[in-house]
């Protein structure tokens, strides 16, 4: 199977399409844009049917299976979309995927769509028996390093230019997410009348934007501040932002906590532990001190309702995400204790 940068993937559609196309990453933004991208250019080559799969633990595999084998009466070719979040198949999903492939459809194309793929997948059977299938494109995060170019890039993209103060101040609001580095250029986008954004009209924005700002809503659930993180969640939630993008900066916190937890118990000095979890060091006193009250053991069960909520914003859950996320954030600051059975009969898994 061919590899990909995302940079060579719109090069890569103006030809014929592969009969398959698998992006894997935990970049949302870069992941739903990939996909935007190979949706559109096969809605523009005919496959005007689309079939969307969400893999959990019950998902039954037969699906794929006769869904390639069945078109409608209105469509002659047909867009597959499996979204397996975790990467990992399991039997019955390998051997779906290796008869899949081995008999690919003419008529169809399958976009799969997994988080980032570990070692241990790129060594499993399923892994292999697509090599040579389709097209893989791993997103790759963005390093801090990199980030203020990304951000120039997206700007002229959308038509702004922008001195080197101005996205410098931006990189360091967003800190990596960059979905909100999105959100804050279309908005740029209302506010400028030349297309150039200076440092004065940034900080306008970013002052504009700091009374709910996701990430501070973060810091105060690490901060152990109950009252001001609820406050700031139903701010947010008011003036209109999206679960998802609240739900992403709170399990990234919690993703580099666990890590960096993990390497504590090992004997690691907290602050290589956080350094190489991913945690900036102006942040690394607030997370040191969430640490001392988040054990490995609470961020695991943290960590799984997260999973519980984007499940619901999914709806492959019968529950409502704003309620969870309140719940979520509350247990983070540590107003609530947890237990692996409440956890279970919350999330019904």
């Amino acid at each position: 199977m061919a590899k990909i940068r995302i940079d060579q993937l719109g090069r890569s559609l103006t030809d014929k399409l592969a009969p398959l196309y698998w992006v894997s990453g935990d970049e949302p933004l870069l992941v739903q844009e990939a996909c935007d991208s190979i949706r559109l250019a096969a809605r523009q080559q005919g496959f005007t049917e689309r079939d969307l799969h969400h893999v959990d633990q019950s998902f039954d595999w037969g699906q794929l299976l006769s869904a390639a084998n069945s078109l409608s009466l209105f469509a002659n070719q047909k867009l597959i979309e499996l979204r397996l979040p975790t990467g990992k198949p399991g039997d019955k999903g390998s051997r779906a995927l290796v008869e899949y492939c081995t008999n690919l459809p003419d008529d169809t194309l399958l976009l799969v769509v997994t988080g980032k793929l570990d070692a241990t997948a790129t060594r499993s059977k399923w892994y292999k028996a697509i090599d040579g299938a389709g097209i893989h494109l791993p997103i790759w995060p963005i390093d801090p390093p990199q980030l203020p170019r990304w951000i120039g890039q997206r700007l002229k993209q959308a038509g702004l230019n922008a001195d080197n103060s101005a996205i410098e101040m931006l990189a360091s609001r967003i800190e990596g997410n960059l979905l909100a580095a999105a959100q804050e250029i279309e908005k740029l986008k209302l506010l400028t009348t030349d297309g150039y954004v200076s440092a004065e009209l940034m900080a306008s924005v970013v002052a504009d934007s700091a009374r709910y700002d996701i990430f501070g809503l973060a810091d105060k659930a690490l901060l152990g501040d109950a009252r001001a993180a609820v406050k700031s969640l139903h701010g947010l939630k008011t003036e209109g932002t999206e679960a998802p993008a609240i739900l992403w900066a709170l399990t990234r916190d919690l993703r580099q906590m666990l890590q960096a937890s993990i390497q504590i118990e090992q004997g690691k000095h907290p602050d290589w532990a956080m350094k190489q979890a991913g945690i900036w060091a102006k942040r690394q006193a607030l997370v040191g001190g969430a640490l001392k009250r988040l054990k490995r053991a609470k961020l695991e069960l943290l960590l799984r309702q997260a999973g519980g909520i984007d499940r619901a914003i999914k709806g492959m859950r019968d529950a409502s995400a704003w309620d969870d996320l309140l719940d979520l954030v509350i247990n983070i600051a540590g107003a609530q204790s947890l237990s692996p059975i409440n956890i279970r009969l919350n999330l019904k898994l």
